[in-house]
């Protein structure tokens, strides 16, 4: 073998000659186009042999400048935009901007618009972790699971399409309440669905919770004490799987919330199989809260009467809602005209992903996948 000497005069970086002779760290790169990373994120990673000693994520390879871009549109028109963030979350993400242009506004939510905008939030939130639950046992190997998930998920996008006319950013909410009325066949068709959902959910045990390999996978991986969660700003799953008490649904409710019966889903062991025991039984909790109103939508307008060009009052106004990742919050300053002074996101992703280096440190690096899996990122949240 060659000596450390005789490598690094050959050209070679310190680091790499470094692990070849035993006595230094690797540095190596995962991504930003590896699909494990579940967006265009780049990590650099420092090794001891197999184990994590540094992990160092290099943001921006997506980033649109859309805090920036909301400043120059309309307060109707930059909602839309946020689509575009966590796409899978795109319905709330567009609540959360309508809920804060109508704290400015001050204005009332006719009772039926409220109901339909907590249904489509849920409906969101079941497909969201539908698809991360797929996602997450075929980056561990299993192929099958993800097939499964999508069976399901595709009959929430079927039932979203036929109302909003898209399938991932609906843009279908709006100030005041929702930009139409649900299609007529739309309490039909979520029924059919719960229907489904309780006959299928059971192979989802089957195949992936119940498996040992993916237990043995999952169980002590990526620890994160429910101290850290808080000191790192973590929110939604990643939180509540360290036993942080931190579902804005419950704890700052908007809409209708408060007056549904549906628990906080926690865990305390705070790792991987936390974080992914906590998905798994949200979804059950959105199904309920699905099943107390899909038969009791009120009669009476799905849009409140509003100015076709919006002025918000000179101020600041911040609203937070419940993604499927998180807490969103948005913040605007407004000079009263007719689009916003300063807008800002406060995005789960952005906080989630600064805990990693921290969770990693010390874990092989075939550990990294089930701990990038649980954080369930979407990139373009983080890179806004």
């Amino acid at each position: 073998m060659y000596t450390e000497t005789q490598i690094i005069k050959s050209g070679a970086p310190a680091s790499i000659a470094g692990a070849l002779d035993g006595t230094g760290e690797l540095v190596i790169n995962v991504g930003p186009q590896h699909p494990a990373t579940h967006g265009v994120l780049h990590l650099v990673i420092t090794l001891n042999g197999e184990t994590i000693r540094k992990i160092e994520p290099h943001l921006g390879y997506i980033h649109r400048s859309i805090e920036k871009m909301c400043e120059s549109l309309s307060y109707r028109q930059f909602i839309y935009v946020t689509s575009r963030m966590d796409y899978l979350s795109s319905h709330i993400n567009n609540h959360a901007c309508a809920l804060t242009v109508e704290k400015g506004l001050q204005l009332e939510i006719p009772p039926r618009a409220q109901v339909i905008r907590v249904l489509m939030d849920e409906l969101t939130r079941v497909a969201s972790h539908e698809l991360w639950w797929g996602a997450m046992a075929m980056d561990l190997g299993a192929f099958t699971p993800f097939f499964y998930a999508f069976r399901e998920r595709e009959t929430i996008t079927d039932i979203m399409e036929e109302t909003c006319g898209a399938r991932l950013t609906m843009n279908y909410i709006c100030p005041g309440g929702v930009n139409y009325d649900i299609h007529p066949n739309f309490q039909r068709r979520v029924k059919d669905f719960i229907q489904l959902f309780k006959s299928k959910i059971h192979e989802y045990d089957e195949l992936v919770t119940g498996n040992i390999i993916f237990q043995n996978r999952m169980k002590g991986v990526g620890t994160l004490s429910r101290e850290d969660a808080i000191s790192f700003g973590c929110t939604g799953p990643v939180a509540r799987g360290s036993g942080v008490s931190s579902d804005i649904r419950k704890l700052f409710p908007y809409e209708i919330y408060d007056k549904l019966n549906f628990e906080e889903i926690t865990e305390t062991a705070g790792d991987s199989f936390a974080r992914y025991m906590v998905r798994i039984r949200e979804m059950h909790q959105s199904i309920s809260i699905i099943e107390q109103l899909i038969d009791n939508i009120p009669e009476g307008d799905f849009q409140a009467k509003t100015k076709a060009v919006l002025k918000l009052p000179k101020g600041e106004f911040y609203s937070r809602v419940e993604t499927a990742r998180g807490e969103l919050g948005v913040y605007i300053v407004s000079e009263g005209g007719t689009t916003p002074y300063r807008i800002k996101f406060r995005s789960p992703g952005f906080s989630n992903l600064s805990a990693l280096d921290h969770m990693a440190r010390g874990s092989k690096l075939g550990d990294l996948v089930a701990m990038m899996g649980t954080l369930d990122l979407v990139i373009p949240d983080i890179d806004r």
